[in-house]
């Protein structure tokens, strides 16, 4: 099993997988990490999109003026346009949350082109 080293933001752990130097293997970067009971992250803004899955305990997650409830086992996606917090409400459980995060592609085509792609 591999560990990763911890950098703290705020007193949020943080693993980021560009210390296992995997460069281009893999076509996006990750990291996971974990909110103590009754914190929350800073407030967040990148331009990389960012697929979260809940490993452990609830997240509530503030985006666009609206509250999202995470529950164990669930994921979310945030555009790059969002600003977003991700809160731990619990008295005593930890968060845990793995993030995939990419850069958005440019799409030069007509949005009716990728409207209809996707229908």
């Amino acid at each position: 099993m591999i560990t990763g080293e911890s950098l703290f933001v705020k007193d949020l752990r943080v693993v980021r997988w560009e210390q296992y130097e995997l460069g281009g293997q893999m076509p996006f970067q990750a990291m996971w990490y974990s909110v103590p009971p009754g914190s929350e992250s800073p407030i967040d803004q990148h331009p990389e999109l960012e697929l979260s899955i809940v490993v452990a305990g609830t997240a509530h997650v503030l985006v666009g003026g609206a509250e999202h409830e995470i529950t164990h086992g669930n994921a979310f996606l945030l555009s790059s346009t969002e600003a977003h917090v991700v809160q731990n409400r619990s008295d005593d459980e930890l968060l845990t949350v793995f993030s995939a995060y990419w850069m958005p592609v440019a799409d030069d085509r007509p949005v009716e082109a990728v409207t209809a792609d996707h229908a």
